[in-house]
């Protein structure tokens, strides 16, 4: 139903793959936002030269990473001294450099590949970043009624694999609609919504900290991680998944 594209506005919002679907039927470019942890690697890696290929959470990723010459993130603690690509934003940012880095993440990743069918561009955006993505949507011309931007919160996954609205990814897209509050278009109502919980938390890193994922990958070892992510707006870095990869934009 053309009601649950939030026609009318510049700048739109929505949730996981089902509303990347819907908003990349309409929407000129979308922004996916996974703060913990997909997009800030994304941001991390782009930020050192990668190219970062996005890919559904399983197996196939490594069988697709030798097609294209790539080298295959693994999960963090599949890690290892000899191969220390991983979804851990810590550790990309030490990890020797490689060409073409697969990326694989059950959330942002899935929803990334995904929506690259679209033929549109898609921008990874996190805390580190979520300004300068605003700043580059703007100055390609997104966010009026003709060229609108869905902006696209990952969310988590309950055990049953329903989506899990989560605070992370929606204070990230808050950041990124906070700097596109001024499109000609304007924010459609569950934007602004969205936009609102930004206003409500004085302290969004730790807010971060004490949710329910950040809490999940502190207690798991991996603090490093979250403190990597909510670092906000210290990136000028713009990663645009075109031809099946993110570069920087």
């Amino acid at each position: 139903m053309a009601v649950f594209s939030q026609l009318g506005s510049g700048a739109r919002f929505d949730w996981g793959l089902t509303g990347a679907a819907e908003l990349g039927r309409v929407c000129a470019a979308l922004v996916v936002v996974d703060v913990l942890s997909f997009t800030t690697a994304v941001e991390v890696a782009v930020g050192r030269g990668m190219r970062v290929h996005p890919f559904p959470w399983g197996e196939q990723a490594a069988d697709y990473a030798r097609r294209v010459g790539a080298v295959a993130a693994v999960g963090r603690r599949q890690m290892t001294p000899e191969h220390p690509w991983s979804l851990s934003p810590a550790a990309l940012r030490t990890a020797p450099v490689v060409t073409d880095l697969v990326l694989p993440s059950p959330n942002g990743s899935a929803i990334s590949a995904a929506a690259s069918a679209t033929g549109i561009p898609v921008v990874a955006a996190c805390l580190r970043n979520a300004r300068a993505v605003g700043r580059w949507l703007r100055a390609e011309g997104y966010g009026s009624t003709d060229a609108p931007v869905g902006v696209v919160a990952a969310g988590e996954r309950w055990p049953d694999g329903s989506l899990r609205p989560c605070v992370e990814d929606q204070l990230g897209a808050a950041g990124v609609l906070d700097a596109l509050s001024g499109v000609p278009g304007g924010l459609s109502v569950e934007a602004a919504v969205a936009l609102a919980a930004l206003a409500s938390i004085p302290d969004v890193p730790a807010a971060i900290r004490g949710c329910v994922s950040g809490r999940e990958l502190v207690e798991g070892g991996f603090a490093d991680d979250v403190e990597v992510a909510v670092q906000m707006d210290v990136s000028d870095v713009v990663p645009v998944l075109r031809q099946g990869y993110f570069t920087a934009g």
